[in-house]
């Protein structure tokens, strides 16, 4: 089918009143077509937008998977535009990888929740008013609580029992409409210390520091108490620490970067070049990690259907698992075109660092999420 031939002779742009010689002005970019249209028109050029770009996702994806070092090579030679961008190929990768690591551990049981003792209102279903409710945990508190045999509990298994208390007490009081109780030893710590006042910094900052550090207090010191209210502060942890893992992972970049110019500063290659294959080996990665995430969650699903697919599925799984070192080395070889040996070395030397550097940034992540 032979494509239409339009004349743009007499036609100028909208935007900036230069002649058109296409359908995009080569002055400021503006398509000759107008947005207001039939909204047919509105949805063909939408259906071609997304068809275009599944079409990048396709000649990328693949290649990413199986093909160590191609997608760079054909970005160093200027074949670009089959392909999805390299920062938005890992962006995007990176958020979906988080996204499923974070349902399979609420999902599979990475992260237990002991909960169950502290369910229901126990012996508080008794009081009928708030102040009763309070009463009560009061006079267990000040009293103790004692084991089954009858010995007075002390040091932490007291502070769990209490907290079993607490949650059934608050459990009672959420039925009569009140608020529920505070935990003391936790708002005594918050109250008590821990203000920070650095002199350079201004006021607001100290104080903002102060408030993440009495929320990290706080969460560090229910996670330790158990029950419900340890249940709620392990999950605000979790969901503060995988929200700031793609931060991050952006910041490991420049510095992963920076360590493959150390290494091949004898090559005289662009700090840009060494960020792009930086780029595409943490697209790889995460690709590897959501597709372990999804295999995890399909062999959770259908093993108690089918048990014999768990075989096969755990056998996919470790293959990954072990394609991911010998890619990334394989990668470094035909990118950078040493031999087997100078690039096996420098290969151990970099993820050596690399493993510090994860470990740092991994630890980083979960101090901030450990403030929500």
């Amino acid at each position: 089918m032979k494509k239409e031939l339009v004349s743009f002779e007499g036609v100028h742009c909208t935007n900036c009143g230069t002649p058109m010689q296409g359908e995009f002005c080569h002055e400021c970019g503006q398509s000759i077509h107008g947005v207001l249209r039939p909204m047919h028109h509105m949805v063909e050029d939408t259906l071609e937008m997304i068809l275009h770009v599944d079409g990048r996702v396709v000649h990328t994806l693949p290649p990413l998977l199986y093909r160590p070092g191609f997608l760079t090579m054909e970005y160093f030679s200027g074949r670009r535009q089959r392909y999805v961008p390299p920062f938005r190929l890992m962006f995007v990768l990176c958020l979906l990888a988080f996204f499923l690591c974070h349902l399979a551990m609420d999902n599979l049981g990475f992260v237990k929740f002991d909960t169950t003792t502290s369910a229901g209102t126990a012996e508080f279903a008794k009081d009928n008013t708030p102040e009763a409710v309070r009463a009560h945990y009061e006079q267990l508190r000040q009293a103790g609580v004692k084991a089954a045999d009858g010995t007075e509990l002390q040091g932490k298994a007291l502070k769990k029992a209490l907290s079993v208390e607490r949650d059934h007490a608050n459990h009672r009081l959420a039925q009569l409409g009140a608020m529920p109780l505070e935990n003391p030893d936790a708002k005594g710590w918050i109250l008590e210390s821990h203000q920070v006042h650095l002199s350079w910094l201004p006021d607001g900052m100290n104080a903002s520091l102060t408030r993440s550090l009495a929320h990290a207090t706080a969460n560090v010191k229910s996670i330790s108490a158990g029950g419900e209210e340890g249940a709620e502060a392990t999950e605000r942890v979790l969901s503060g620490t995988f929200a700031v893992l793609p931060q991050t992972m952006f910041l490991l970049l420049p510095m992963f970067a920076l360590l493959l110019k150390l290494m091949y500063i004898f090559k005289r290659r662009l700090y840009m070049e060494h960020l792009i294959v930086a780029l595409h080996s943490h697209a790889f990665m995460f690709l590897a990690l959501l597709l372990g995430m999804l295999l995890l969650l399909l062999r959770s699903w259908l093993v108690p259907h089918a048990a014999w697919v768990g075989l096969p599925l755990s056998f996919i799984g470790w293959v990954l698992f072990a394609w991911v070192p010998v890619y990334l080395l394989i990668m470094q070889k035909r990118v950078y075109r040493q031999g087997w040996f100078m690039t096996s070395v420098k290969y151990l030397f970099a993820g050596w660092c690399y493993v510090w550097l994860l470990g740092y940034a991994l630890a980083f992540a979960a101090l901030l999420g450990s403030t929500r």
